[in-house]
């Protein structure tokens, strides 16, 4: 097993990546992240961007109308994304600095997420 000086984000991350259109409407996306007990789901726009669990929550309480309102017009566009191979303190790291809780895994495509939660998980 590695050491958790030495872990890498591919030691933790969650696969298979699960994605969203940005015309979807956000009430799906929100069916998606329950269905598959996740957080986040990557928007297949260029470049990359994401929605989470609490740009949903943020338009709930700002009163959308969620079966209304597509993805696009919450979510992060070009996120930050990390190699399989970046050690998880970097990765840690980066989260904090970027004030993020998701992080893309990409080599030539998308590959994987990995979240805060997978990180505090592993460490504990």
């Amino acid at each position: 097993m590695t050491s958790h000086n030495q872990a890498l984000v591919k030691d933790i991350m969650s696969t298979p990546l699960e994605t969203v259109s940005a015309d979807t409407p956000l009430v799906t996306a929100a069916e998606k992240m329950r269905e598959k007990n996740i957080s986040a789901l990557l928007v297949t726009t260029a470049p990359p961007s994401i929605v989470t669990s609490t740009d949903i929550l943020e338009a709930v309480a700002q009163g959308m109308d969620t079966s209304q309102v597509a993805v696009a017009d919450v979510m992060t566009e070009s996120v930050e994304t990390v190699p399989p191979n970046l050690q998880l303190r970097e990765a840690a790291a980066m989260m904090e600095n970027f004030r993020i809780s998701h992080l893309p895994v990409a080599t030539d495509d998308y590959i994987g997420m990995i979240s805060s939660t997978d990180i505090t998980a592993y460490l504990s």
